[in-house]
């Protein structure tokens, strides 16, 4: 049960990643802090554990940093001044949430 759970939301993962990478970075982000965040960052960190997510379980550091970086967006997302842009890393957050679930179902 867990496994095909499991499967179905790392495909969704997958899928997720694909279309983040489809969607052009929102312009006039780059080199922008938002909340002490540098944007570019953020979304590299995100993709980043979520691609580590799919190639298997988290060491413990990289699990308290996915931790750490899904709560980061609870700043950030509100304080995002532009439409394209908070569609865009609400999607990233949604990722880096998908990929913090997956993560907590490896241990299972």
């Amino acid at each position: 049960m867990i496994s095909r759970m499991l499967e179905e939301k790392l495909d969704a993962l997958s899928r997720m990643m694909a279309e983040h990478m489809a969607n052009p970075f929102p312009p006039g982000f780059r080199g922008l802090d938002i909340e002490g965040r540098d944007m570019v960052m953020l979304d590299a960190d995100a993709y980043s554990y979520a691609a580590g997510v799919l190639e298997g379980p988290l060491s413990e550091q990289h699990r308290a940093g996915l931790t750490r970086l899904t709560s980061v967006f609870e700043k950030v997302l509100p304080a995002i001044d532009d439409e394209y842009a908070t569609k865009y890393y609400t999607h990233v957050r949604d990722m880096a949430g998908l990929a913090a679930e997956i993560e907590s179902l490896h241990g299972k």
